[in-house]
C-alpha cells in the first residue's frame, strides 16, 4: 500500500506559501475558533494554516480557541466507522415485511367507476 498523498494545499494567510497542516473554522454561536487537523477537502469558510501560522493562532477577545490533536488523526476510516456502515448496509439490505393490509368494509355498493373513482351508493 502506498504512502498518503501529501498535501498541495498552501496556508490560507496571505504570502504563505507553506504547506497546510491544519484546518481552522469558527462557530459563530458559541464565540469558538476551532483548529483541527488538514480537512480532507477544501471547504469555503474554512481555513488551511500551516504549521507556523497555526501555533501563532490567536482569537479575538471574548472568543475560546479550541485545538484539536494536528498529528494523531490516521488516513481514512476507522474500525469503528467500517463496522458502523456496514451494520447499516445489512440493515439497509434486510427486505420489509408489510402486513397485509385489510380493506375497510364500504357502506353501500358500487354504481359506476371511471378511472380509479367510484360512484358509491348507499341504498
Amino acid at each position: 500500500m502506498s504512502p498518503a498523498p501529501q498535501s498541495l494545499r498552501t496556508c490560507s494567510r496571505t504570502a504563505c506559501a507553506r504547506r497546510a497542516v491544519a484546518t481552522l473554522t469558527y462557530v459563530y454561536a458559541d464565540s469558538t475558533a476551532v483548529l483541527g487537523p488538514l480537512a480532507t477537502y477544501a471547504e469555503p469558510h474554512a481555513y488551511d494554516l500551516c504549521d507556523v501560522h497555526s501555533e501563532r493562532l490567536s482569537a479575538p477577545r471574548g472568543w475560546e480557541v479550541v485545538r484539536l490533536a494536528l498529528g494523531t488523526q490516521q488516513q481514512g476510516p476507522s474500525g469503528d466507522d467500517l463496522l458502523a456502515l456496514a451494520d447499516a448496509v445489512r440493515e439497509a439490505a434486510r427486505p420489509v415485511r408489510r402486513e397485509p393490509v385489510e380493506q375497510p368494509q364500504e357502506p353501500g355498493r358500487e354504481v359506476a367507476r371511471k378511472g380509479h373513482l367510484r360512484m358509491i351508493t348507499t341504498d
